[in-house]
């Protein structure tokens, strides 16, 4: 009779843990940031059919990188615990913290499952709240922990090269066109730091805004909207640096 073959418990979820990162290392990253109205969030997603970015519920909205139908499931089941709460309590009583709860379980669960391949995917889950400080923005990585971020959050493909590059850029009370290009920005560029071209046909991007009077804070920016807060954005910028020039000659 031939030995079975033995791997140690840490080497089998180290084993796991970098089969999931590199399945969503190969996705295209998505980027959210605080602005001064809300929450915008940016993926780079050619596709009109396939959203990487959808609401949840009336302040909450979703993120994913990864494996489509996984985290589409995920989606779907969180859509159904928000309905669920805020019909059996209180619409109020569904909030971004209890939805993270349910999806680490959820990953945490699947990563430690034997049986089963972990999920290729990685979360995001965000609030908007009556001030940008309520704003609430939280990751959940493969294995199901929690990450509560502030400011930008970048997951999927360079997201640890977007981050650092968000970190060093991004402020508070910034305009939606400002925090929009920025993210653009932090897409575009390769690992090797090189900038390619991105298009508004090659984004999806939606926002949680704080300041729209229905109930339900999430709204997509699509077509002349979005090319047109690009092109405000780059306008913005251009009247910075001149500002920045003209100090710096006086």
């Amino acid at each position: 009779m031939s030995t079975p073959f033995y791997v140690s418990p840490q080497q089998a979820m180290a084993d796991r843990a970098e089969y999931a990162r590199k399945g969503i290392a190969r996705g295209r990253s998505v980027v959210v940031l605080q602005y001064n109205d809300g929450v915008v969030f940016v993926a780079e997603n050619p596709s009109r059919a396939l959203h990487k970015v959808s609401e949840i519920y009336d302040r909450i909205a979703f993120a994913a990188v990864g494996k489509y139908n996984e985290f589409e499931n995920l989606r779907i089941g969180g859509v159904r615990y928000a309905d669920l709460r805020g019909y059996t309590y209180d619409r109020d009583d569904v909030t971004a913290r209890g939805l993270a709860n349910v999806y680490a379980q959820t990953l945490g669960t699947i990563f430690s499952s034997a049986g089963e391949k972990p999920y290729e995917v990685e979360l995001i889950v965000a609030e908007v709240g009556a001030a940008p400080e309520d704003d609430q923005i939280y990751r959940l990585p493969h294995d199901g922990s929690i990450v509560d971020e502030h400011g930008s959050v970048a997951v999927g493909g360079n997201a640890d090269q977007i981050s650092s590059y968000l970190d060093q850029r991004h402020r508070d009370g910034m305009t939606l066109a400002e925090a929009l290009k920025l993210a653009v920005e932090s897409l575009a560029r390769d690992t090797n730091g090189s900038e390619r071209t991105l298009t508004a046909e090659q984004l999806e991007v939606a926002v949680l805004d704080r300041k729209r009077p229905q109930q339900r804070k999430f709204k997509r920016l699509l077509g002349r909207q979005l090319q047109r807060l690009l092109e405000d954005g780059a306008g913005e910028a251009e009247s910075s640096d001149a500002v920045e020039n003209d100090s710096a000659e006086d």
